[in-house]
């Protein structure tokens, strides 16, 4: 909660929290004196039936199963995020709390080619409601040409049947050990348009490495 968010943006930020944290999670401003929010949730998870066993301390909330607004007053902010938090704490399971991402299609290297990237632009823009396409490749091994940079960033080279293709998976230096290993490993990614010194590459935004 912060007093000053946009009211406007605050169900994407929901959004964006889950895909980070991959908790149920409620975003909440204020406007006219009162406080309201969005809630987001995850896989499982039916965040309405949290909120409505917290319908005491709220001035109205409505939704579904993964997507819920709310108001409250002020004074009952506080009240509202610790039972919140109890409500899910005694309800939601282990399973619920492990991300599963969606894979839209698996596809080779050899797949991957500037008609290719232009051809998914022409179903942008891409948001909450009409996400970026997400890829799997199985079978990979690594170049040795892969490293980890900065804050423990992964900077991916793969290869399949010669096909090479490049990446960066953020926060996931601790997978070097399996990339570097030898043996084939699968990814899942959406792919971004990279340029550098002028030289435009397509290249994968990491989802995970199994």
């Amino acid at each position: 909660y912060k007093s000053e968010w946009h009211k406007g943006v605050i169900g994407i930020v929901a959004s964006r929290l889950i895909e980070t944290w991959y908790r149920p999670t409620i975003i909440l401003t204020e406007s006219n004196g009162m406080i309201g929010g969005s809630a987001r949730s995850v896989a499982g998870f039916d965040v309405y039936e949290a909120i409505n066993s917290c319908s005491d301390l709220l001035e109205q909330f409505g939704g579904h199963m993964y997507a819920a607004g709310l108001s409250l007053k002020p004074e009952n902010l506080e009240a509202f995020k610790i039972k919140f938090e109890q409500v899910v704490a005694s309800t939601i399971t282990e399973k619920m709390l492990t991300p599963e991402i969606e894979i839209n299609a698996v596809i080779d290297p050899v797949d991957v080619t500037p008609k290719f990237y232009n051809i998914l632009n022409q179903f942008a823009p891409f948001g909450p409601l009409n996400m970026k396409p997400v890829f799997a490749t199985y079978g990979v091994v690594d170049t040795k040409w892969s490293k980890v940079v900065g804050n423990d960033h992964l900077k991916l080279s793969v290869k399949k049947e010669e096909k090479q293709l490049n990446g960066i998976a953020f926060g996931m230096g601790d997978k070097f050990a399996k990339v570097q290993s030898g043996e084939p490993f699968d990814v899942c990614y959406t792919l971004e348009e990279n340029e550098w010194n002028g030289k435009k590459s397509i290249e994968m935004l990491v989802r995970d490495i199994r």
